[in-house]
């Protein structure tokens, strides 16, 4: 098998050469290489978006920037005070959040000591039972003298 291939080189707007190769005997796709046409590097890679606005005149008297502008502030605005809203809501939030934590930590004081009165009152009763109660191994058991020879 041969290889054989054959590259075309075309500059696009931003003078950077784009070299296409097609290789006859491969069936892989390649993927064109980007080359910059000046022997230095060449300058910096401009975003598609601002390619067509390379340093034009705006005439700031203009209906069309007047618009633009008022559209902008418009936006501006509206961004400030979703952003301020936002703050705001966080923080009530937060006081909110702060409040709860406080009732629900008094809330666990409360039961804490709950606890520990009913804790003791149980100890209490349970030593009281204990003390009453005898042990199974030394019950005292009575003869009747009645029926000690029947």
């Amino acid at each position: 098998m041969s290889k054989t291939s054959q590259q075309n080189t075309a500059t696009d707007a931003n003078g950077v050469s784009v070299i296409h190769t097609q290789a006859h005997t491969s069936g892989l796709q390649q993927v064109p290489q980007l080359v910059p046409v000046s022997p230095g590097g060449g300058g910096k890679a401009v975003p598609p978006s601002k390619q067509g606005k390379k340093n034009s005149f705006v005439d700031r008297n203009s209906d069309e920037y007047r618009q633009r502008r008022e559209r902008n502030n418009m936006a501006v605005k509206k961004s400030r005070l979703k952003s301020k809203q936002k703050a705001q809501d966080t923080l009530q939030r937060v006081n909110q959040l702060k409040e709860e934590n406080e009732r629900l930590e008094a809330k666990i004081k409360l039961l804490t000591k709950e606890l520990s009165v009913l804790k003791d009152l149980f100890l209490e009763h349970a030593h009281n039972l204990t003390d009453n109660v005898q042990p199974v191994g030394t019950e005292t058991t009575t003869t009747n003298p009645e029926n000690n020879g029947q």
